[in-house]
């Protein structure tokens, strides 16, 4: 009844042909400048071995692991402290898992505190877990957005006399 054969379809003139390696090659000409975007591959972690010493910060939209020790402020998404580690600074990052030691504040959306870890400052959070047998000397706060780094309302300086 109803068919797709090129019957009645008008073959080429003799004048119009062209050599077939050449419609070959014009007809893939598009195909083969056609790129797909293929998905970014996520980087690997950044990891700070632990005979590694640190004095500075560091800041990253990666994922960190350390090891060593830092000296300084560390920034990134994913940031785990391993039990050999030891921080001294603030840590701020969505993620933050502790198996080490950190003295300073520690900001982050999702903070877990494993049981070896070590915490002497203050945790600014959105969730928190502690493992039984962390040690933890510091104030816990929970806010909405505590990367913000808006703790709320500091103590005025004293005024100087003189």
């Amino acid at each position: 009844m109803f068919s797709k054969s090129k019957i009645n379809d008008p073959g080429p003139k003799a004048t119009e042909t062209t050599p077939p390696a050449a419609a070959d090659s014009a007809a893939a000409k598009p195909m083969t400048d056609f790129k797909a975007s293929a998905p970014k591959p996520k980087p690997a972690a950044s990891v700070l071995s632990s005979d590694l010493h640190i004095t500075g910060n560091i800041k990253t939209t990666g994922d960190i692991q350390v090891e060593g020790s830092v000296e300084g402020d560390i920034r990134a998404h994913l940031l785990t402290i391993g039990e050999t580690a030891t921080i001294k600074g603030e840590v701020v990052a969505d993620d933050v898992v502790i198996n080490g030691r950190i003295v300073g504040r520690v900001r982050g959306l999702k903070v877990r505190l494993s049981s070896t870890a070590r915490v002497e400052g203050d945790i600014i959070h959105k969730t928190i877990a502690i493992e039984s047998g962390a040690h933890f000397e510091g104030s816990v706060q929970r806010q909405d957005d505590p990367l913000s780094g808006k703790s709320g309302p500091k103590p005025a300086a004293p005024a100087e006399n003189g």
